[in-house]
């Protein structure tokens, strides 16, 4: 009986706030799913966590020490990636980050390069700039990717103690300046010797997430590793 009145709550809830596609915005998806069938198909996906070394960890070469990064999409302006990440940044479409990390999370762990993951942690966001949003888009993403991959989620393992400005339009050099001592580890002892997956949800220059990696690397043991929903092309 139970069981019966949620699936009519449900069936009434998408009669009245019918669940829509993340990225099109125009058709339904299919149940468990952020995109419909369309999207699944044609959203430029890389690949990229097929391989150890791909554009992406090259990226990064001579700035930290990385064990392999990864990302879902390309990032193109004026494209439904983008209008994706308008929805889930700006719109409440925090599921969405949670269910593509889910089904992105599977592939992770099915791809032998990411079995040795045991903690992701988010990028996270000023607390005063996520009271404003309401939540932290890039640690909904993490929550599905630690659930898909099987492992534990930190979503306060690194603060961030400096409101920065925005990122937009600016030059990597510039964009490390403006993250300079930003972030900070805390709990330490929570995160040493731990193969850490950081995660973020779009990458340009990979300032932010540098910056994010350099305090984690001080701790004995720690390995990081990068996961994000989509990534700008050089």
């Amino acid at each position: 009986m139970l069981h019966l009145v949620r699936t009519c709550i449900g069936d009434l809830l998408d009669l009245l706030y019918p669940r829509l596609c993340a990225a099109c915005g125009c058709q339904h998806p299919p149940e468990g799913s952020a995109l419909c069938i369309a999207c699944q198909i044609d959203l430029p996906r890389t690949d990229y966590h097929l391989f150890r070394e791909n554009p992406l960890t090259r990226r990064f070469t001579g700035r930290f020490a990385l064990e392999t990064a990864t990302s879902m999409f390309y990032f193109v302006k004026d494209t439904p990636v983008q209008d994706m990440l308008h929805r889930i940044k700006y719109q409440g479409r925090k599921e969405a980050a949670w269910s593509l990390g889910q089904h992105y999370g599977r592939e992770l762990r099915t791809s032998g390069l990411y079995e040795t993951i045991d903690m992701v942690v988010p990028v996270p966001l000023h607390p005063h700039r996520e009271h404003q949003r309401g939540y932290n888009q890039s640690a909904w993403w993490g929550r599905g990717l630690s659930e898909g991959l099987g492992v534990e989620s930190n979503e306060r393992g690194l603060v961030r103690v400096r409101k920065t400005e925005s990122q937009t339009n600016k030059s990597r050099q510039d964009r490390l300046l403006n993250t300079r001592e930003a972030f900070v580890v805390r709990k330490p002892s929570r995160l040493k010797g731990r193969h850490i997956l950081l995660v973020d949800d779009v990458m340009t220059t990979g300032a932010t997430l540098e910056a994010c990696a350099l305090p984690l690397l001080t701790l004995p043991g720690v390995r990081i590793s990068i996961a994000t929903l989509a990534v700008a092309q050089d």
